[in-house]
């Protein structure tokens, strides 16, 4: 066959693109083996598969609570709209295990606390054990249990101590109830420790961010086995308790104060001593907290971890995504299902397999198992008897545990004569109450 002169370009433009064609094959091979030395997995989905995601975080119970009044009858939690949390959700995300929040508003401290804490409780002790996707667990063991199950499981985090009313007991009950973690602050100072958030002007001290029975608080949560949280306390608190309490600590959701100078955010040195605490900060994914505006992206949530990663290790960082206790999160993690996209971005970002195993699950496991060893070696001691100087309280609720004196009454309800029934009422109580305090 004749070749004609003018038909060469044409045949050296083919044999280039062929060339070029097996070249970018060859790298893209290169690329994906190097991907799966790193990762292990051949995607995302295998390596969340394997390594199913432990989330700090989620204030599902308290949507419940705003948005049905915690009537679990009327809602089917496999499929909920106008929140970023449902079952489907939570599976298509490969969150394996969920902190719930059990979250009661400051302006019940020196109220109602306890009581709307142990209605919260009880909403996630519901939805954890009448879905057959769920498992209550309180312990590591029965969390590792669940996985091998295929079940998500539950745990109860209280967020904020005003829940307890500065009572070790009640701290004791709440553990009995389920509860194995506690944010020692909101934010509200309590009488014993003090908030990141100066929004209500309640319990302020001087020098004084953590007090003896604040102290008492973190040694009575050591002895049982209970996770001392510090996301929502100041940053002196929490230097406070890292120096003080025998096992490691977490952060539930905040993140690095680097990166978004916000008040929820942790600093360097704050973060420096958790690394020696062997805690872990688990990565809040909120606006507010990712890039200090209401607009946030993937790459401003990974570059959180990068630089927390590159100070104190990826040994150190979890995630707690915050959903449905913020109002915006970033494109493209606006839901539960979402977090296999921020994995992605990491892997981009080349962290290897052992480094997001650990972020994923292994590293909040390590500090639960060790949070338990600590109340195992402190088995011997009894409960704590401390109660807090009733002036520090200083709660108008706070009851006087003596017999009440009929001559303190107000005038209109010490007499059933001015006071109609309600008068009858108190005067009767009275005089029962005193009868009962002579008898004995």
């Amino acid at each position: 066959m004749r070749v004609l002169w003018s038909d060469m370009p044409s045949w050296k433009s083919e044999k280039h693109a062929s060339h070029s064609f097996w070249m970018q094959f060859i790298e893209a091979l290169v690329v994906f083996s190097l991907c799966a030395k790193i990762c292990g997995c051949s995607d995302v989905d295998e390596l969340m598969s394997t390594y199913p995601l432990i989330d700090g975080h989620n204030d599902l119970a308290l949507q419940l609570r705003i948005r049905h009044n915690n009537y679990l009858s009327q809602v089917d939690l496999r499929n909920l709209s106008k929140v970023s949390t449902d079952i489907s959700r939570f599976k298509a995300g490969h969150v394996q295990t969920q902190m719930f929040a059990v979250y009661v508003l400051c302006g019940a401290q020196q109220k109602d606390a306890v009581r709307l804490t142990l209605e919260q409780i009880d909403v996630v002790r519901r939805m954890c054990t009448e879905y057959q996707e769920f498992e209550l667990v309180t312990s590591v063991q029965e969390l590792k249990d669940s996985k091998d199950k295929g079940k998500i499981a539950c745990l109860i985090s209280i967020e904020g101590g005003h829940s307890i009313d500065s009572s070790l007991p009640a701290l004791r009950m709440f553990y009995q109830l389920g509860v194995r973690s506690m944010g020692l602050t909101h934010s509200c100072n309590t009488p014993w420790a003090e908030s990141s958030s100066t929004f209500y002007p309640v319990y302020k001290r001087e020098n004084n961010s953590l007090t003896s029975f604040g102290k008492v608080v973190v040694e009575e949560m050591n002895r049982l086995g209970m996770i001392v949280d510090l996301s929502h306390t100041s940053w002196n608190t929490s230097f406070a308790v890292l120096s003080h309490s025998k096992a490691p600590v977490i952060f539930s959701h905040s993140s690095s104060y680097s990166i978004c100078n916000h008040s929820r955010n942790v600093p360097d040195n704050l973060l420096l001593e958790l690394k020696k605490n062997q805690g872990l900060i688990m990565v809040n994914l909120h606006n507010t907290f990712v890039s200090c505006i209401d607009e946030a992206n993937i790459s401003h949530v990974a570059d959180h971890f990068d630089y927390i990663k590159k100070l104190i290790g990826a040994e150190s960082i979890g995630i707690g995504g915050d959903y449905e206790g913020a109002t915006s999160f970033p494109h493209g993690l606006e839901d539960v299902s979402k977090y296999p996209a921020l994995i992605q971005e990491l892997l981009r970002r080349n962290w290897t397999e052992n480094e997001l195993a650990g972020v994923l699950r292994r590293n909040f496991l390590r500090v639960f198992e060790q949070v338990e060893r600590v109340r195992d070696q402190l088995s011997s001691n009894l409960p704590s008897e401390v109660q807090i100087p009733f002036e520090e309280a200083h709660n108008p609720c706070r009851l006087v545990l003596r017999r009440p004196d009929p001559r303190s009454l107000p005038s209109d309800q010490s007499s059933g004569a001015e006071g109609g029934l309600p008068g009858l009422l108190i005067l009767a109580t009275v005089l029962v109450l005193s009868r009962i305090f002579l008898i004995e």
